[in-house]
């Protein structure tokens, strides 16, 4: 990580704190060796484009992209730059709400396996996708997977794709 002036990694940090976020999403994918597709994210978004150039610039990382309603994202869901730049600067500049705090430390933890290829194991991803369960807890939405999903539709690869597959013959007869 670059040496950031102290005033400007506090300004982010604490916007931060305001106005970012970190998840972690999962994907069902039928097409990937793993049927479950695992990403982790962080976040920041408004409708101030010059904004959030300005933190992408001042992090070296991510990408922006705007919604159809003109809301911008900084957004980093590389794993490398998510664990050797984002965790360790949010490490060195912290937050002040409890809640982001502690979504900051499961977050960390997450990375942290996904980094060294845990989650690619079966026991790292159930790991991953409990800790996940207890991310950004009250936020009011409903995940579109959940442990319980996950875990339960542990069928073969090879069935659900002979299962999609049969469906989409179907449906086109």
């Amino acid at each position: 990580m670059k040496n950031i002036p102290v005033d400007i990694g506090n300004y982010i940090a604490g916007f931060t704190d305001g106005e970012g976020s970190f998840n972690v999403s999962i994907k069902k994918r039928l097409d990937y060796k793993e049927s479950w597709k695992l990403t982790a994210s962080f976040n920041i978004s408004q409708k101030d484009r010059v904004i959030l150039a300005w933190v992408k610039h001042i992090l070296g990382c991510g990408t922006l992209r705007e919604r159809k309603d003109g809301v911008v994202y900084y957004e980093v869901t590389n794993i490398t730059s998510l664990h050797e730049v984002i965790i360790p600067f949010f490490k060195m500049y912290g937050f002040r709400s409890a809640y982001k705090k502690n979504n900051f430390r499961i977050f960390s933890e997450i990375v942290k396996m996904m980094y060294a290829g845990e989650h690619h194991t079966q026991e790292g991803f159930r790991k991953v996708l409990e800790l996940r369960e207890t991310l950004n807890p009250g936020i009011g939405r409903k995940r579109k997977y959940t442990l319980l999903d996950v875990v339960t539709s542990e069928e073969s690869p090879e069935t659900i794709r002979k299962t999609v597959s049969n469906q989409t013959l179907e449906s086109t007869i």
